[in-house]
């Protein structure tokens, strides 16, 4: 039974793909070089660029890599649900999240690992404790980054300085006690909303700190949408703490819908003026 084993015992490495073909090979065999027992799961959305084709012919090759293949861009937090769901199922005794784009290093997933064995339920990798660093970000996204962490600590009240942190491990025991077909949030709001979730479960959540880096090759799948929509969730989530209605988490994701539709209505009212004035 997974109860008596390790985290480190049989980890899976859950990887989040959309036309990462030019960086997977790379971050696949740095990740084997530092946990040599990991399990991959590629989830990949179709890549018009052949990421999926790519991580097969891997796996034809001896590399410890499994493949799914979705229908259609779904976004990460639906990636990663995805993911989780087929890891557990196939009797992962822990769930590791890493970008593709080589911007978390897979030299640090021992320590993950390591800090899991010793009794996290959940291991962060962040940029924000000593020692910790993001060279790889500008300081319009270092602002952005630190104060939506700012921001999500205060008002959901968890002790962790990195909420967003895409570069984490799960225990297995940790994932089972969320009900993530439940989780909603896409992007930042997904990783936020985990945390929150292992917090709220009497969760030990540790931070270990690592050296972010720009994403090697590809194009940055980040938008403003995904920040307003982190902001939002975390606004809400907080609300919910003081507001008895809002603890509904079926009230929690209609007033999100209805907020996203409103940003969305009005972005695109923006951008039609912005475009009439360029006319002119």
């Amino acid at each position: 039974m997974t109860e008596s084993r390790t985290p480190s015992e049989s980890p899976y490495v859950v990887i989040p793909t959309y036309n990462e073909a030019e960086n997977l090979e790379s971050v696949i065999s740095k990740i084997l070089e530092s946990l040599p027992q990991a399990n991959i799961l590629v989830v990949d959305d179709s890549s018009p660029d052949g990421t999926a084709d790519l991580a097969r012919k891997l796996a034809t090759k001896g590399f410890k890599v499994e493949v799914m293949e979705r229908p259609s861009k779904s976004g990460l937090g639906s990636a990663y649900r995805d993911g989780f769901r087929y890891s557990l199922k196939a009797g992962a005794t822990s769930v590791v999240e890493i970008d593709a784009d080589l911007s978390h290093d897979p030299k640090y997933l021992p320590k993950l690992m390591e800090a899991l064995d010793q009794g996290a339920d959940l291991a962060i990798g962040s940029r924000y404790v000593p020692g910790g660093a993001a060279p790889g970000l500008s300081p319009f996204r270092l602002l952005v980054s630190r104060g939506g962490n700012v921001y999500a600590a205060f008002t959901l009240g968890i002790p962790v300085r990195d909420s967003t942190a895409g570069f984490r491990a799960y225990r297995r025991e940790a994932l089972e006690k969320i009900a993530i077909p439940e989780i909603k949030a896409d992007g930042y709001g997904f990783q936020v909303e985990m945390a929150y979730e292992v917090h709220r479960n009497g969760g030990k959540i540790v931070e270990i700190p690592i050296v972010f880096h720009d994403r090697v090759a590809g194009g940055s799948k980040m938008s403003i949408r995904i920040v307003v929509e982190a902001m939002v969730l975390c606004t809400i989530w907080g609300a919910a703490r003081k507001i008895k209605y809002l603890r509904n988490k079926g009230r929690q994701d209609a007033l999100a819908e209805a907020l996203m539709k409103i940003y969305d209505l009005s972005s695109k009212s923006v951008s039609k003026a912005l475009e009439a004035s360029d006319r002119r």
